[in-house]
């Protein structure tokens, strides 16, 4: 299953298990496990370049096991079916964040004009301040 123009996933390295979905439900809830735990093995996974292995292993810090492994709990529909798919998709949309390289800020010095801005604006500060203050009355 290819997720970027460089990365594509084996089937075989995402495990879902079906639990039992929390919430309520009616009688059925305590009979149909419709919810869906993905697993997916990020440290050992031989489709993910190590760049992105690194990046995604930031980005999904909460959701990842001391073994290095990827967990996403799919509840959202009613149907298995449902919940497989929304798994699927997030666990993509997660290496597809991982893929996309951030841009790196560029360091640019403020303007004249900035500088005036700020220090004019803190000087007006300064004088509303003196002017509430109790020196101002000592003065005169």
């Amino acid at each position: 299953m290819k997720i970027a123009s460089t990365i594509s996933l084996n089937p075989e390295e995402i495990r879902l298990t079906f639990i039992r979905a929390s919430g309520p439900g009616g009688q059925n809830v305590n009979k149909v496990a419709t919810a869906v735990q993905l697993r997916f093995d990020i440290v050992h996974s031989p489709s993910l370049p190590e760049t992105v292995r690194a990046r995604l292993l930031v980005l999904a810090a909460n959701k990842i096991t001391h073994d290095g492994e990827l967990i996403i709990k799919a509840t959202r529909f009613r149907t298995q079916e449902h919940n497989k798919r929304d798994a699927i998709h997030r666990l993509y949309e997660w290496i597809k964040r991982a893929s996309s390289i951030p841009k790196k800020r560029k360091k640019i010095k403020p303007t004249k004009t900035s500088i005036e801005k700020r220090l004019n604006k803190k000087k007006r500060h300064g004088k509303i301040k003196f002017l509430r203050s109790k020196k101002r009355y000592l003065d005169e």
